[in-house]
Parts: structure tokens; C-alpha cells; sequence
């Protein structure tokens, strides 16, 4: 059933950027532009500034740890052109891999009305980026991020429970709720959740 995702849904924007690492179309280094778009959404921050450019190391970062909107943005804008064609491109790849019942209207998670995902699709999409980008996985267990002198603690609160838990992305909206989909590894035995 399709369910607003709020920033769980940063899992797929983070997938369009490790494609595009994939693919050759950006590296680590990569610098990306910060437009005045994307650090006036509101909302969770990495605390970029307009005109400044990020390395995509440090924009997975912000979005991954700190959850950063501005952070999505700049990455949508930069790969795409606007956000909106990337939440287009963020649908087709979706719906391309499987997840039929996702659907995107931005790369934040911030509430709109064609911002949908399932259960079952999240908890397939963090299992793609388990075992298709393990190279970039560890991101998801770090435990803060430091940009510009403003030190961020992941929002995940699994991951300091010593269960194994090293992922995913938590989310609120006042639309959405609470959210989490988690994911702890045990010895040979990986359990994903929601």
C-alpha cells in the first residue's frame, strides 16, 4: 500500500547517486553547485550555503547522517537539472526495478501528494543498496557527520544498540509519522525491516 515515506525515501535518491557513481557519470570528488533552492526547503540540514560547491562524498554524508533536504536537492539539481525531472527519473528507476508502488514528487521526502511508497518497496530498495553498493554501504552506519563546524549524530537509533544494526534511514513528517526501515546483521544472518 502506497504510504507517504518522508526522508526514508532519501534511500532512493541515494540510489540515483550511487548509480551515477557506478557509472562514471560523477566521482567522490565530484563538486556540485548549491542553488538557493536548496538551502531554503527548511526542514533537516546539512547547513550548506548558496553558491558553494560540495564534494558528493560529502553530500552522501548529509544526506545519509544528518538527513539533509539541502544536501537531496543539490544532489537532484546537479544530476538532473531540477528536482523535479529527478523525482521523474527517481519513479522510472523505481518502477524500472520492481517497486510499483513508489512514486516520487521531490528527492527530500518533504510531504506531496505523488510522494508514496510501500513497505514491501522500501525494504526492497534497502536490500538493492545491501547488496549492490556494499562499496558505499558503510555510510548508513556512520555515526556522526561534521560539515562546516556543525557536528551531526545519525538519526538512526539502532545503530548504537550493539545488536549489529548498521542501517538505514529513519523519517518523520507530520503527514507520515515515524518511520524507520532498519536493517542488523547477526553472524551469516541479515534481517531488514520496517
Amino acid at each position: 500500500r502506497p504510504i507517504p515515506p518522508a526522508s526514508m525515501s532519501k534511500l532512493m535518491t541515494t540510489y540515483m547517486l550511487f548509480e551515477a557513481l557506478r557509472d562514471g557519470r560523477v566521482t567522490m570528488d565530484t563538486k556540485f553547485l548549491v542553488s538557493e533552492k536548496a538551502t531554503s526547503r527548511g526542514g533537516s540540514t546539512m547547513f550548506l550555503r548558496t553558491g558553494e560547491r560540495v564534494t558528493v562524498r560529502d553530500l552522501i554524508q548529509g544526506i545519509i547522517v544528518q538527513s539533509g533536504n539541502d544536501a537531496c536537492i543539490t544532489v537532484a539539481e546537479n544530476i538532473a537539472g531540477t528536482e523535479e525531472a529527478f523525482a521523474e527519473q527517481m519513479t522510472t528507476r523505481a518502477n524500472e526495478m520492481g517497486m510499483t508502488a513508489s512514486t516520487f514528487g521531490n528527492a527530500t521526502g518533504w510531504p506531496h501528494p505523488n510522494q508514496r511508497m510501500s513497505a514491501r518497496d522500501l525494504v526492497f530498495l534497502a536490500n538493492e543498496l545491501i547488496t549492490k553498493f556494499p562499496e558505499y554501504y558503510g555510510f548508513f552506519s556512520q555515526r556522526s557527520f561534521t560539515w562546516d563546524g556543525v557536528k551531526q549524530d545519525n538519526r538512526n537509533p539502532l545503530l548504537n544498540l550493539g545488536i549489529g544494526a548498521d542501517g538505514l534511514k529513519t523519517g518523520h513528517t507530520n503527514e507520515a509519522g515515524y518511520g524507520l526501515v532498519g536493517s542488523a546483521k547477526q553472524g551469516n544472518r541479515r534481517i531488514i525491516f520496517m
